[in-house]
Order: C-alpha cells, then structure tokens, then sequence
C-alpha cells in the first residue's frame, strides 16, 4: 500500500449515516492529521539529505478502535467549538459543510506531502549524514576509552616516580648536611699557603698579619675542639699550626715588649705609643689563647713599666707644684680668735703680690666652678717664670684632675686591651696606679698635718666630691676607694681646723683686746667671712656636719659679741657696738649666702631686737619723759582709772611746752649722735628712720590722751603741735645717702 493510499479516507458509503456520525467523521479527519503532521513535519526537519524512501512500518491510522476510544472526548471539545456552534445555530448543511472542509483538508494534504516528497534526498542526505557520525562518535568513543586506560597507568607512573623523587631529596639533603659538615671540617682543618707566608714573612704591623693572625686563632681553636671530639685528621696539621703558633707569639711578643720599652725614653710621651697599641689589642687576645705564659710576661711588664712611668711623673709634678704655692699659709696660731697684733695681723698689707687670706674667700670659690674645675693643670715651670703663686686648692685640683684624667685613660686602655673587666680591671688597674695613688695619699696627709686654712681644706673636700661624679659618669669606678680615702684625711683635719676656731673664739677674752670701740670688731670680721665663704660653698653639695660645726662657731661667735659689748660702761655704746657687729656680719653673709639661710636669719632677728632697744635708749633722754608719762596714762585708761589723770595737768603742760621747745634740736642732735655712732650709713639711715616713726608713734599717743575728758579742757592743749606739722618737719631731718 503507498502511502497516498494508507493516508486515504473511509468510503463514501458512511454519508448517509445521521448528523452526529459526521461529526464523528470530522473528528477523526481532525485527528487523523495531528497524528500525521507531527511526523511529516520531523521528516522535514531531516533536510535534503534523505535518500532512502519513508518506513511507515505497520502504521494504521484507519484503526476504528483508535478512533472510539477518544471519540466521545473528541465530540464534546467539537461541539464547544465556536465555529461549530455558529453552524449549529445558522442551520448550516453539514454534510455540504463536511465535503467542503474534507476536500480542503485533502488538497492541503496533497500539498504537503508534495513538498516532502521533494525533500526526500535531502532528508536522505541527512540520514546518512546521521549515520557517518555515529560511527565517527563511535571511533572516538573507543580512542577516549584507550586515553583513558593510558591516563590509569601514567598516574601509577607518577606515583612511582614522586616517591622515588622524595628518596633521591631526603638522600641529597643528607648528602649535603655531610657535605657542609664536611667541608666546615675540612676549612678548619686545611692550612692554606696565605696563612703560613703571613705568619712567616709578614711584618706585624700589616693588615695582612692581623688577618691572617685572626684566620690562625679560628683554626687553632677548631682543632681543639675536634681533638676534643676525637678527630683523627687533626693530627695531620697540629704540627703545622703549633709551628704557626710559635712563630706568631715571639713576632707579637717582640713588637709589644718594644712598644713598651718605648714608654721608658726619656721625654716621651707614653701616651702615643699606648693608644697605637690599641689597634693590636687582638695581639694580646691571641698570647691569652694560645700562650698564657707570654701574655703574663707581657702584662707584668706592662704594669711595671706604667707603675714606674706615673709613680715618676706625678712625684716629680707633685714637688714642683708645691713651690708656686704662696709663701704665707696659715700656721697653728693664725685662728679666729687670736689678737690682731702688729707684729702679725690677718688684715695687715701682704708681703707678696698675692697673698692667700685665711678667712675670705675672694675669688678662691671660682676653682670649684664647672670652667675652672676642668680647666688645664697648671704647668709650674710657666709659673716660677711668670712668678705666679697660687693656693693650696689650686693645686689640689691640678694634681688630682691630672690623676682623674691620667686613670681614666689608663682603666679604659687595661678594660680595652687587656681584656678585663669588673674586679679584675680594678686588681690590674691598681697595680699599675697602686704606688702613685699611695705617694698620692701619703703627700696629701703629710701636707695636711700641718695645714690650718680651713677654706682650703673644704674647698678640697668638694673638689674630690666634684671629681668623683665626674669619673662615675665616665664609668670609672676604679678611683672610688682612692676618693673615699682622701675624704677620709680631708674632713677630720677640717673638723679640727673649725673646732680650733670655735675654741679659740671660746676662749678669747675681751679684756686682753686692748682698747676697745664701738666699730666692728676683727674677730667678728673674720667670722662674717669666714662664715660666709663656708655656707657659700656648702650650698652646692649641702653636708649636715659642716652646718653643725658653723653652728657652733656662731653661738661662739655671739657670745663673745656679748662679752666684749660687757666691756663697755654705759647700755648705748653696747648698743652701738651689738649693731655694728651684727650689721657687719648680716651683711657679709647676705653677699655669698642665700637669704634664707640659718645665719642670715639668726643674725637679722639679733639686729632687729638690738636697733629696737637702742631707738628706745637713743629716744629715753630728750623725750623720757613724754615715753613715761604716756605709757602711764595708757596704763590707767586701760584700768579704768582715767580720772586719776585730772591731777597730771601740770605735768601735762610741763611735757607740752618742753616738747614744742626742744624737738628739733633735739631730733637734730639724735640724728648726728647716730651717724657718729654708726660706720654702715645705711644702717644708720634705717635707725634714724625708725626713731622718727617710734617719735611720731609717741606723739600721735600722747594727742589720743589728752583728748580723755579728764585732760581735753586743759588750756595747754592749744599748744600742742599738729601732728601732720610735725611729720611733715621730722622728714626734713631723714639722712638721704
């Protein structure tokens, strides 16, 4: 059967059945062509291709058991058809209509299988195209599956080979830890023909010696440990290097004894050829590591050659320092409270261009200030030829910052060169200072024996306390016992020194002064300066006992102010001479002491209380009476006995008509009295001022009485003298200096 055929319709002879079997018909019409379309349609799809004819196979889609099965879904879904009912309800012939729309259906089949048909070598093309690429795919499944089954081995292989690969890395690195091993052996061990022309040839001086020195100490040492470790090749080059070694230690053995000797010429300076030798300090590292013996011989006659070198040095320094000193020092006898003679006098004009003074400072203080502390030593020879003298402090402080500066070089070089340090820098360092700092010491204590200036003593005391914070900060602690030793022979002689002062003070008496004035007296002079140069110079390192021994000499020092004051007959010129005094040595004090200090304050309440009495006393002769009469009145006022005054009204005018007749004789006789009695003018002046307040005080009191009921209708009253007038007059007698 063709296929025009087998999609032919049933026959005609189904026409005459009823209206609802032609709705039927046209259902299975309709279905018939969704069946065959579909494949008609995937048949054009194949392309030109095709060659072979269409296989509809066992196809039948005349099948009445087809088409009943779905005939009753068909039919409803037709009849809700919107252009079936239109037909239904117009009355359309549908038999007329079922022809109609078969033949369209017919001639549309027609056509469509007409366009398929011309498409039929495509689609045969299209098949056998089909058909090529399933064996193409086929092909290349087989080789995937091939590539596949080579992949399986080939990562076995890998496998394999990274395991072999991390045996062969944990082999090679084992090969080159043996190897560096090895060959770090090996280097230590090999003596290369640098090394041993160096050592042999080489002058000491060159750098090439040095490094090749360094290159034989390294290998030495690595011999001795691998001998240690039991390496038999070490004995195949111990020959050689201790060979090596020897020639080594005579050539720096004989270069550093030669630079030693140099030290001993005479007029050289040993401190050259000492910092040259730094610059082979690894000479005397290696003697230390590979022959003790020879760096001992070196050590000791370092230490002996620079024992003798400073021992000469500073004893020959020492004794031409000491003949600048000033010729007149102080003696057993020049004390504080010792007569001012004229066969011997502290004040008396000195004999030489510049004398040292014993009991002011001067300029003396400058030598413990940060320029003059660190300041040159002084040369004598220049000295004796400029014929300068200078003080024992002076001195002192050229000798030891020549000894501060000289030790501090000399315990960096032993630290630096020898290889010491802590206690064993201090044992060297004292071996090769020992005998100068003991010469030192000894000198200092006899000169001290019969030293009595107490400023100059002190004045060392802080010139050591000054230099021992200088060598802390250059980290030197090697001098430490020797400060402490010199401030044990400088504080007990000034405590003495002070002690025979206070002593001597003590026992002064007044009587076998000589004639005696209201004026400052020596002694008091001296202990103003004294006292003051003392307190100055404590006040930049403050010392509890030196401010206990000024103590003491201070109540000394007033009581013997009280004593000589005893001497005089009347309570005015005692007076006079206390102000004086304490004036006098307020004053001194004032100039290098702070304000605040103990003496300035102690001797300001003194002169206080003393001008007030006196201005009392200066004020009893010409106004006693008017003073009496006013502290009386006042008594009674305060007593409530203000009528008692009524029978003072003669005395009252008495005192009115005195007072308004002699105060300005009075007060100009007062002032002269004071300027005569007084050698500070400003003192005076300051007295005078306050007896002209204390006097107008008196007055303006003496108004407040007699303005009592008891005395206001005195007649006297009208005399008295205003007390504005009255300032305004007194203020034309102030001294103006």
């Amino acid at each position: 059967m063709t296929l025009l055929a087998s999609l032919s319709y049933p026959s005609h002879n189904h026409a005459a059945t009823p209206t609802p079997d032609l709705s039927l018909l046209i259902s299975v019409s309709s279905t018939r062509l969704e069946t065959v379309f579909p494949l008609l349609f995937s048949l054009q799809a194949s392309g030109p291709g095709l060659q072979e004819p269409l296989q509809l196979g066992e196809l039948d889609i005349t099948s009445d058991e087809y088409i009943l099965d779905e005939v009753d879904v068909h039919i409803q879904a037709n009849l809700e058809d919107e252009l079936v009912k239109e037909a239904l309800k117009t009355g359309v012939d549908l038999r007329h209509y079922s022809k109609q729309v078969e033949l369209e259906l017919q001639q549309i089949e027609q056509k469509s299988i007409r366009d398929y048909i011309q498409e039929s070598e495509n689609i045969a093309s299209l098949h056998n195209q089909i058909t090529a690429c399933d064996a193409v795919l086929e092909r290349m499944e087989q080789m995937l599956g091939a590539f596949q089954s080579d992949l399986s081995s080939i990562s076995s292989e890998i496998r394999t080979l990274q395991e072999q690969s991390g045996a062969m890395n944990i082999r090679l690195r084992n090969r080159q830890a043996v190897r560096g091993k090895l060959g770090e052996l090996v280097d230590g061990l090999v003596v290369p023909s640098a090394l041993v022309m160096a050592i042999l040839e080489a002058p000491v001086t060159e750098p090439r010696f040095l490094e090749q020195l360094q290159e034989l100490d390294a290998k030495a040492a690595a011999v001795r440990e691998q001998e240690a470790r039991g390496t038999a090749a070490c004995a195949d080059v111990r020959g050689v290097l201790d060979r090596l070694r020897v020639k080594a230690v005579a050539k720096i053995r004989e270069f550093i004894l030669q630079k030693i000797y140099s030290f001993r010429k005479p007029m050289t300076n040993y401190q050259i050829p000492q910092t040259a030798l730094l610059k082979y300090r690894f000479f005397y590292q290696f003697l230390l590591g590979n022959e003790r013996a020879t760096a001992k011989e070196i050590r000791d006659e370092y230490v002996e050659t620079l024992s003798k070198i400073y021992l000469s040095y500073y004893r020959s320094y020492l004794g031409r320092l000491m003949k600048v000193q000033y010729e007149e020092v102080a003696e057993k006898d020049d004390l504080m409270g010792v007569e001012d003679t004229a066969k011997k006098g502290f004040f008396s004009k000195p004999s030489l261009r510049s004398r040292n003074t014993i009991f002011t400072l001067g300029t003396r203080g400058s030598v413990i200030s940060p320029t003059e502390l660190e300041a040159p030593i002084l040369v004598p020879h220049t000295a004796q030829r400029g014929e300068q003298r200078y003080p024992f402090e002076a001195l002192f402080r050229s000798q030891h910052y020549a000894l501060l500066d000289n030790s501090c070089r000399e315990y960096l070089f032993i630290c630096e060169f020898f290889v010491v340090s802590g206690p064993a820098a201090h044992d060297l360092f004292h071996a090769v200072m020992g005998r100068t700092l003991s010469m030192t010491l000894k000198h200092l204590e006899s000169y001290l024996t019969d030293c009595y200036d107490a400023i100059a003593v002190f004045l060392c005391i802080h010139i050591v306390l000054r230099f021992r914070n200088i060598a802390a900060k250059r980290d030197v602690p090697a001098l430490d016992r020797y400060w402490e030793q010199v401030l044990a022979l400088l504080w007990p002689r000034f405590e003495m020194i002070l002690e025979m002062n206070v002593q001597s003070v003590r026992s002064t008496d007044p009587q076998r002064l000589g004639g005696l004035d209201t004026r400052p007296h020596y002694i008091t002079r001296r202990y103003a300066e004294f006292s003051s140069a003392l307190v100055s110079i404590n006040q930049t390192i403050p010392n509890e006992r030196t401010m206990q021994l000024l103590g003491q000499l201070q109540v000394e020092v007033e009581n013997f102010v009280l004593r000589v004051a005893a001497e005089f007959s009347s309570r005015k010129e005692q007076l006079v001479f206390l102000i004086n005094n304490y004036d006098m040595m307020l004053g001194v004090l004032m100039e290098r002491a702070a304000d605040d200090s103990k003496e300035v304050e102690s001797f300001q309440q003194l002169l206080n209380a003393r001008t007030q009495e006196f201005i009392e006393e200066l004020l009893s002769p010409p106004f006693g009476g008017l003073v009496a009469f006013v502290k009386e009145a006042e008594a009674l006022i305060e007593r409530g006995q203000a009528e008692r005054l009524r029978g003072e009204e003669a005395r009252v005018t008495q005192l009115i008509r005195g007072f308004g007749s002699s105060w300005k004789s009075s007060v100009e006789s007062l002032s002269q009295d004071v300027m005569r009695s007084f050698t500070n003018f400003r003192n005076g002046t300051s007295i005078i001022q306050g007896a002209l307040t204390q006097l107008i005080q008196l007055y303006h009191r003496f108004h407040r009485v007699l303005s009592q009921p008891q005395l206001r209708a005195l007649p006297a009253r009208a005399e008295l003298i205003n007390i504005h007038h009255l300032m305004v007059e007194l203020k034309k007698h102030k001294p103006n200096f």
